[in-house]
Formats: C-alpha cells, sequence, structure tokens
C-alpha cells in the first residue's frame, strides 16, 4: 500500500469518528458522561451506567450511607439499582468497622470511598452525628462549596457533630454550630434537628403536594406519598427555598389512618423542598431535601419518583420528565428492616446487600 493511500484511509478513519461524535452529540443533549468509571472496591458499591440510556446517561451520582436509626445501609443500594436502571451510575458507600469491613451505621468516623465524590454529579447523604477526619469531610466541603447538585435526605439536617474535635477544620458544620447555630443543616440545606414534630414511632406522615408546587418537574405522577416516620419540625426555611411536600402527621402508623386534626397540621410543616441556593462565585446550587428517608418509606413508588425526577431538576434535565412521571421500580429483593437504634442487620458486607435484602433468600427474621 502506497503512503498516499494510506493517508487517505488514515483521514477517512478520523473524518468517521469526528461524525461519530457530532451523530452522538446531536442524539444527547445531557450532560456528558463522566469519562471514567468509578473504582470498584468491596468496600463499596458501584452500580454501572450505561452513557446511552437516558435519563442517565452515565452520570455519576455517589450516595453516602451513615445513620444509626434509619436503615441507609438498606435503601441507599435499593435507590441506586433503581438510578442505575435508569442509566445512571450510582455508587453507594457505607459507614462500616474498618478490621472486618462489615457495614457498621454506629460506627461514626470511618466511611471509605470519600474520594469518589470528587467526580460526582449529585451527592446524595443519609448521615446523622457523623465526626470524619477532615481529609475525609474535605471531599464533601469542596462537592458542596463547588456549587454541585445536593440531596439529604431525613438525618442530613444533623448529619455531622464534632464532639470529640471541635477544633477541627469543620466543626463549624456541626449541627448546632456556625454563624447561624444550626451548622451544615441549617446554613446549606435550610434547616437542622429541631424536633420530632409527629409521635415518633406512633404517628406516620401522608406527603402532600404543597399547594402551587403543583406544576414542578420534580411532581410529575406524584400522588401518592406515604411513610411510617414521623414529620420532623420546621421553623422557617430560607427564602430561596420552594416546599414540594407537606407532611400530613397521621393518627397511626398504617397508610389508610386518617389525618390527626389538631394543631399538629395546622399548619403543616415541610417534608421536601428544594433549594436554589446563591454561590459567593455566582450562580446557584441546586439543593433537594427530604425529612422523609427510612428504608421502609422508600417502599413508596412516589418517593422513589419524587428523588429521582428531582436529581433530573438538579441536572437541569427537567425535560426528559413525561407529564405522568418516570418509572421508579425496586429492583431486586426488598425487605426493608423498621427504623430503630440497634437495630440494624450485622454481619452483612458491601457485596453481600449489592442485589437486594439478602435475608429474604435466608429467611431470617427482623432483628
Amino acid at each position: 500500500m502506497d503512503e498516499g493511500t494510506i493517508v487517505a484511509m488514515h483521514s477517512i478513519h478520523l473524518l468517521a469518528g469526528a461524525l461519530a461524535i457530532m451523530t452522538a452529540c446531536a442524539s444527547n443533549d445531557t450532560v456528558p458522561a463522566n469519562p471514567a468509571a468509578a473504582e470498584k472496591d468491596a468496600r463499596w458499591l458501584v452500580y454501572e451506567g450505561d452513557a446511552d440510556k437516558a435519563p442517565g446517561h452515565g452520570r455519576r451520582i455517589v450516595m453516602v450511607s451513615g445513620d444509626e436509626e434509619y436503615r441507609s445501609e438498606e435503601g441507599l443500594p435499593m435507590l441506586g439499582r433503581m438510578l442505575a436502571h435508569h442509566g445512571f451510575e450510582a455508587v453507594v458507600l457505607f459507614s462500616q468497622d474498618p478490621e472486618t469491613g462489615e457495614i457498621d451505621p454506629e460506627n461514626l468516623e470511618h466511611i471509605p470511598g470519600l474520594h469518589l465524590v470528587d467526580e460526582a454529579d449529585i451527592l446524595v447523604l443519609q448521615l446523622r452525628f457523623r465526626e470524619l477526619s477532615d481529609a475525609d469531610m474535605k471531599h464533601i466541603v469542596d462537592h458542596v462549596e463547588s456549587g454541585k447538585p445536593l440531596v439529604g435526605l431525613r438525618t442530613s439536617t444533623h448529619a455531622f457533630f464534632y464532639r470529640k474535635r471541635p477544633e477541627s477544620t469543620y466543626g463549624h458544620w456541626s449541627w448546632n454550630a456556625g454563624e447561624s447555630g444550626g451548622g451544615f443543616g441549617r446554613e446549606v440545606l435550610g434547616e437542622t434537628w429541631v424536633n420530632h414534630h409527629g409521635h415518633h414511632g406512633v404517628e406516620a406522615t401522608r406527603g402532600l403536594v404543597h399547594p402551587g408546587s403543583e406544576k414542578h418537574p420534580a411532581l410529575r405522577g406524584v400522588k401518592d406519598v406515604f411513610g411510617p416516620t414521623d414529620v420532623y419540625g420546621i421553623r422557617d426555611l430560607p427564602e430561596d427555598s420552594t416546599v414540594l411536600l407537606d407532611g400530613a402527621v397521621l393518627e397511626g402508623m398504617n397508610p389508610d389512618d386518617p389525618v390527626l386534626e389538631t394543631v399538629k397540621n395546622d399548619p403543616m410543616h415541610p417534608v421536601a423542598w428544594i433549594r436554589q441556593r446563591p454561590m459567593e462565585g455566582g450562580g446557584t446550587q441546586r439543593i433537594f431535601v427530604t425529612t422523609m428517608g427510612t428504608a421502609q418509606d422508600f417502599s413508596s413508588r412516589d418517593l422513589r419518583r419524587l428523588l429521582l425526577q428531582a436529581m433530573l431538576w438538579q441536572l437541569e434535565d427537567e425535560d426528559s420528565i413525561p407529564a405522568e412521571g418516570l418509572d421508579a421500580p425496586i429492583i431486586g429483593d426488598w425487605d426493608p428492616t423498621p427504623f430503630g437504634f440497634g437495630n440494624h442487620r450485622r454481619n452483612y458486607t458491601p457485596s453481600q446487600v449489592r442485589d437486594g435484602s439478602p435475608w429474604v433468600k435466608e429467611d431470617t427474621p427482623a432483628p
């Protein structure tokens, strides 16, 4: 083959490659997928996303589990499988025993894999009173301060508490610290821990669309939200907040229990809201918060749908949400453990919960 032919063929290959890239961009104008897949390690879970599949397109969502009561170590892997079903790359990190690798929500200081937050398109936190090292915290803080999308679930209003090391660089992120006296929860999410407004373990929650928010894209198809967790007390949210769901306190713990007719529901407290938080360098950060979020709460299809669609709003991709809402399936065996302290399933590693609740096949009763 002569030199002229080789040059011509090389030019054809370059042209073909350029056309392929142009075609891909024309058919997908969403945010490009991360160029590298998340590092795999036995200490965390990676649900691979398909860059060709809408609406996720391989974009990375990192979810961090670390609360002693509400079984985020069960709920977040289930949500990760749902997100991967929609094309996202979902990474789930856990509080765990550093020696055995066992998932241990009672370990307040050890969550391996936080460096994966550095390349996250969205960071999801379900933490309670964690006291992480400065090196680990920096990954979370850098994401928040970059203005990239952030999701806070249930106890993340009081995600951090620097009891042993109040002098930490991030001590002001403690739930009762900082200029606002409410730390990360108050200053970033919009509220810190206040109280149990509903009677904890006695009065469940019905999520009702907040008047005036019916047309928000995150709420498309969201009609029936129920969870056994109680309504958290919320004082006043920042002016840049929009309430999506109000929390009706129910008379009991069943989905068909009536709304309590007392001052607890007059007015109702928010249980889901968004913020468009102003950033110092300009622009706004899109934040989604729900104070619902025990694993059992996410048995509610419409709560899962709300979370999924709120993420697409955060990515400025709300046009991909159909009028009837997106499917939000439970994938894998699902038997969530009731919330409670000291109640987590013991002797499980991340790989054992990857595909669902392993105790379904083991026929192990709840603790």
